[in-house]
């Protein structure tokens, strides 16, 4: 009995311990302009999180360079648990094989993964430029094989991942496609409407309200599964495609000394506060999904995703420009 007695002492001893080691604040750095995606969701997020933190919880934007200058700086940052980075997938497993050696970090050197916040899906989508008869990928590859000049498609940026699912569907298809690249996936998207492009690989939350109102069309989305925003749109994998699969995330990660309790503790604060009722109605309503991972397996994750996109953007020969 005394023994059980001293070992709850002691567990009770090393959390106040830890508690007290908890930083007084706590800043996400975003490194994307406000109004984004990682806005709509991480700003209520840390709203809700208050309640289950120790400290005073910060939402900061450090936009520029495709992501990177908010990296840089949270790599440098002091391991004290005070910073951590909100990026997309693409930010850790696809620059460094499109930067190379011009890339300034390590993902899995410089930083701890914490968890993905959200996972979304991209779906093909066409628009006015592309006669309105098309509406399936069989349709959309002939059409394109007849009307060379007009076949395009928008990114986002060079080296994106949209970029490379046009690459892969273009080797699928046997079908040429112009890549036109922009400063975001806003320019992207209003091009699309107005017809000046004729297709894109878009988020599902950023076209669905157009496709609902007739306005695009959504040919096949990217996610293995079908995705429960679009069940009616079929997955790329389905079609034959299963090289133009995958499913993109925004997670956060801490400096690679920040001590692991820290870690641990903001995973599980994360995690109880995306299940909460309101949150779960926003999440739906952005057609996104819940990261409901520890921090081992969202490591183990990161780390498998940076190995399969090494070959993939090797083979397209694709580096990236500032």
């Amino acid at each position: 009995m005394k023994c059980k007695l001293f070992q709850i002492l002691l567990l009770c001893l090393f959390s106040s311990l830890a508690q007290a080691q908890m930083p007084s604040q706590t800043v996400v750095w975003s490194g994307f302009p406000p109004g984004g995606l990682g806005d709509q969701v991480s700003r209520p997020l840390l709203q809700r999180m208050k309640a289950r933190w120790p400290g005073v919880l910060v939402y900061e934007t450090k936009p520029g360079a495709s992501g990177r200058i908010a990296i840089d700086f949270v790599k440098r940052a002091l391991p004290e648990g005070g910073h951590v980075l909100q990026t997309t997938s693409s930010a850790m497993t696809v620059y460094p094989h499109t930067y190379g050696k011009k890339l300034q970090y390590d993902p899995l050197a410089d930083f701890i993964p914490i968890g993905p916040v959200v996972f979304y899906t991209f779906a093909l989508a066409i628009g006015p430029a592309v006669p309105a008869e098309v509406k399936t990928i069989s349709q959309l590859v002939q059409w394109a094989s007849a009307h060379p000049s007009l076949a395009n498609y928008g990114i986002p940026a060079t080296g994106s991942t949209p970029h490379f699912a046009g690459i892969m569907f273009e080797r699928a298809t046997n079908i040429s496609l112009k890549s036109i690249p922009y400063k975001g996936s806003g320019p992207q998207l209003i091009d699309l409407l107005g017809g000046h492009i004729s297709m894109g690989f878009h988020p599902i939350g950023e076209v669905l309200q157009y496709a609902r109102e007739g306005k695009l069309r959504l040919l096949a989305v990217t996610s293995p599964q079908r995705w429960p925003s679009v069940p009616e749109v079929p997955t790329f994998s389905e079609l034959g495609f299963k090289n133009v699969s995958n499913i993109d995330y925004i997670g956060w990660y801490a400096p690679s000394k920040t001590p692991m309790y820290f870690v641990r503790q903001l995973n599980q604060a994360m995690q109880e506060s995306l299940d909460e009722p309101g949150m779960r109605e926003l999440l739906d309503k952005l057609s996104l999904q819940g990261g409901r991972e520890s921090p081992e397996v969202f490591a183990t994750r990161v780390r498998d995703d940076l190995q399969r996109w090494g070959p993939v953007v090797r083979s397209t020969g694709v580096t990236a420009e500032d």
